[in-house]
This record gives C-alpha cells, structure tokens and sequence, in this order.
C-alpha cells in the first residue's frame, strides 16, 4: 500500500521514454512510494508531437498535480535540462529538484554531436532504428533495455530538442530555483563539464559523483541511483 512520502516524478534524456525509468518506478512502487516517469513531447506514447520546452514543462506539472501537487522532480540528461526549466516557472510545486547527467552549460557545439549523429542514422534504414536498439540493449540491463526498446527510439526529435535546449540557459534556472538541487554524477559522464557553475548557481546545491559510472546513471546503476533518491526523500520529509 503506498504511503504518504513525497511522491516522485522522472523525465527522461533524448531520444528516449518513460521506459528508461522503469527500474527505478518498480523498485520504488514496490517499497511504498508514488513515482511517475513522463513522455516528453516527441518521445514515446507522444511520438510525432513537436518538442517545446513549455510543453514539456507542462507535462512535467500535470504529473505533478496528479500525485497530489508537490513533488521530488528528478530529471536525466535532456530531462534535467527540462526539470531545470520547470523548477523555475513552477517553483512551489516541487520539494526538491535532482539533476544527472546535464551539468554542461549548451550551446550550438555541445548540440554538434547530437545533429551529426541525427544526420548518420537517418542514412540507414529506418533512421538507424536497429543500430540504436542494439545499443541501448548492450547498455541497459535487459528489463530496461527491452522496456525501452519497445516504447521506441526517437531519433527524429533530435534537431527539435537541441534547438530548443541550445536556446535555454539552465544555470539561470538553476539560480531561479531557491529549493534544494542535488546534482549526481557518473564520475565518468562527459556532461560533468560545468557541474561546479551549477553548483554555484543554486541557492541549495549539493553534489554526488558515483564512481563507475557514466552518462547513463540512472540505466546502469538502477538500484544504487534509487537508493540515494530514498534518502533525498527521508532528507526532504524530515526537514519539512
């Protein structure tokens, strides 16, 4: 029976779903509490719909509202990007704000990776469609890698997302939100590049590198990432 913690709300990085928090959601359901994890605009359930950031951001309240309007929003890579982004048009909503995988600052060269991979897979048959199942499989643990899989890979909403995320400046977000931020870390994520500025920025910020692991926390490291969301949430419960 779910009980009355903080209910939790996860957005998902480019090109993928909800699929990719489906360890996280299981583990989590199973020991009493409320997690969701959304569909961005272009991504999964909403497949064809044009990605915006406000859209996004909307979907991200909805959520929210849905499991009783305040909530512990956690967002990876493209999702922390987002989740920054809402924490500062919707502030009261959230009890707490998690970031991993996006402490880099964008601009038109952090997004030159993603256009050319954009462009490679789209040559192939299917816009690379089983080169990106067969990676994501060879990443994930295979739950979450199936799971993932068969909600779909959105290759096509590339050039929306960078040209959205290339506009928007999250460590303005960053400093708008005065709840707590937790920015956690594969040692090894490339995205690690600026996480002390977003650090600085906020007017809360903690910081946790897990060593072993890379750009992908939350896929390869399920049980360890959801273990230090329980105690963000014991944190926030005993401090409120």
């Amino acid at each position: 029976m779910t009980d009355k913690r903080l209910p939790i709300v996860f957005v998902h990085g480019i090109r993928l779903s909800h699929a990719e928090w489906s360890a996280e959601v299981d583990l989590l359901h199973t020991r009493g509490y409320q997690a969701t994890a959304v569909d961005l605009p272009g991504h999964g359930l909403r497949r064809g719909d044009k990605f915006t950031l406000d859209g996004a951001t909307g979907i991200i309240a909805d959520a929210i509202d849905e499991l009783g309007g305040t909530a512990l929003l956690v967002g990876h890579s493209l999702g922390g990007y987002v989740a920054l982004a809402a924490a500062a048009q919707f502030p009261d909503k959230l009890a707490g704000l998690v970031v991993t995988g996006s402490t880099a600052t964008p601009n038109r060269y952090l997004g030159l990776p993603f256009l050319g991979a954009h462009q490679a897979l789209t040559r192939l048959p299917n816009s690379g469609d089983a080169v990106s199942r067969f990676a994501m499989q060879r990443l994930a643990p295979p739950r979450t890698g199936q799971a993932i899989v068969e909600r779909g890979i959105a290759t096509e909403v590339i050039p929306d997302v960078v040209r959205e995320v290339v506009g928007f400046n999250p460590l303005a977000a960053a400093a708008q939100f005065t709840g707590p931020t937790w920015y956690i870390n594969g040692r090894h994520d490339h995205f690690r590049l600026h996480e002390k500025r977003f650090l600085n920025a906020s007017a809360d910020g903690r910081l946790h590198v897990v060593r072993g692991a890379g750009h992908y926390l939350p896929i390869t490291h399920a049980d360890e990432f959801t273990a230090i969301l329980e105690n963000i949430v014991e944190e926030l419960t005993t401090s409120a």
